[in-house]
Order: C-alpha cells, then sequence, then structure tokens
C-alpha cells in the first residue's frame, strides 16, 4: 500500500474517533427563564465554539455565540454557562414572543467533522419546570464546599450529626 494512503485512512480513523456530538438537547422553564441545555460527548479538551440561536417566522436570530455576532435584545438577556458536557443558555423573561425553534450549534477545534447542529421547538405553555437535581448538577460547588466543611463544623460543634 502507498505510504500516503496510509497516512491519510490513519488521519481519517483519528478524526473520527475525535468526533464531538450532541447527545441531547432539552429546554425547561424556572420561574420567568428559559433554560436550554445543550448536552455533547466532549473526547477532547480543544477549544469549543457554540452557537444558539432561534428561528421564528424564518427568520434566524443568535442570542449567544462565540462565532457570530449575537442581536444585542437578546444577548443583553441572556447567559450561557459552560461545563465539561453541556453548554447551557439561560434566556431570561421569557414570553410567548420569544417562543419558536431553539438551536444549537457546536464545533470542537481540530474536528474535522463538521458542526454538530440539534434543534427544539420551544413553546411556553407547553415547557416542563426545571427540575432542582439538575440545577445542582450544573453548579455543584457550594455543595463540595458544604461537604468538606462538615468535619470543621462539627469540630467547633455547630453541626452534631
Amino acid at each position: 500500500m502507498n505510504p500516503t494512503i496510509s497516512i491519510a485512512v490513519i488521519l481519517t480513523v483519528l478524526q473520527v474517533t475525535h468526533c464531538q456530538r450532541i447527545k441531547e438537547l432539552s429546554a425547561c422553564l424556572l420561574g420567568q427563564t428559559l433554560r436550554v441545555d445543550c448536552r455533547y460527548e466532549n473526547k477532547t479538551s480543544n477549544f469549543l465554539t457554540y452557537d444558539f440561536s432561534m428561528l421564528k417566522e424564518n427568520r434566524r436570530r443568535v442570542i449567544q455565540s462565540n462565532l457570530n455576532v449575537p442581536e444585542n435584545s437578546l444577548k443583553g438577556r441572556s447567559n450561557i454557562t459552560l461545563s465539561k458536557d453541556m453548554v447551557c443558555l439561560q434566556l431570561f423573561d421569557f414570553t410567548t414572543a420569544d417562543e419558536g425553534v431553539y438551536i444549537c450549534e457546536l464545533k470542537i477545534t481540530g474536528d474535522y467533522t463538521g458542526n454538530q447542529i440539534r434543534n427544539i421547538t420551544v413553546v411556553k405553555d407547553k415547557l416542563e419546570k426545571c427540575a432542582g437535581i439538575s440545577l445542582l448538577i450544573q453548579n455543584t460547588s457550594w455543595v463540595l464546599l458544604l461537604l468538606l466543611s462538615l468535619p470543621l463544623l462539627q469540630a467547633v460543634d455547630f453541626v452534631s450529626l
């Protein structure tokens, strides 16, 4: 076999093994805040580019992105949280005017399989309330701090178990 072809085959196999894919896109409502969780397989520590947008009446509006320029009216009402395997969009003061198809688009630097795109239709009356446990999973630093401080609190007789 030609050495050039062998190298090309090996590179192709390596690129496929590093492929990132979106596992799940979900939406829920926390008070008046829409939360859209875009969970993906994280196989590398390469830089992640993300693009959250909304499609309504055949018009795509960028909400948050490190790839495209977001619309000012949506960017000011939104926030992005990045973790190891999830990008979370929060859209504050969510109303029926914000209903539409929400799109999560991810691209990992060095991943040559292309952008990963998923969408979900969001209708305010049909949204489930966000579960408390997923909030704990998303921001566990205070839980860890509490668990680590329990022995200290017990030592000063502040907490008895």
